[in-house]
């Protein structure tokens, strides 16, 4: 091929061809930043199902949702480390937070230095102190978290 064979040059073809590349550069973006947006999304979600069965103040379907563990009636030995009467006095009325009356997911973000979990924040009841309840990213279970975060 020479110099006098060189393609003919189509500004209509080559036009198209930047606009896809820009199109797929663009949508690329936009796909990672959604994905690094719900980067815990899972875990807000468990958060979310515990605080509105507490909401309806249904303790024992909390409770399963705490351990990850909805048959805990059959096997309530498992869980001797923190029995269903304990965590009824920290959730219920009685507790902390009292009744559960509104709540909102304020935000999450994983402990400084790493750890199997993710610091999911709530504002429960309005009040200005948040709610900080610990998911663990693998078995989705509950606990109270092991660094002390400050959401803004």
């Amino acid at each position: 091929m020479t110099l006098l064979d060189a393609k003919e040059y189509h500004p209509e073809k080559e036009r198209k061809k930047r606009t896809r590349m820009i199109s797929a550069i663009v949508l690329i973006l936009v796909l990672a930043f959604v994905g690094w947006w719900n980067r815990f999304w899972p875990e807000k979600r468990v958060a979310d199902k515990f605080f509105a069965s507490l909401q309806k103040q249904d303790f024992e379907t909390a409770y399963g949702i705490y351990f990850r563990d909805p048959g805990w009636k059959q096997h309530p030995q498992n869980h001797t480390q923190y029995p269903f009467n304990e965590f009824r006095q920290d959730w219920g009325p009685g507790g902390e937070w009292g009744i559960v009356k509104n709540y909102q997911i304020f935000g999450a973000s994983n402990c400084p230095g790493g750890g199997s979990g993710v610091v999911v924040d709530l504002i429960v009841n309005d009040r200005a102190q948040h709610a900080q309840l610990y998911v663990d990213k693998t078995d989705k279970t509950i606990s109270t978290p092991p660094c002390d975060l400050e959401f803004r």
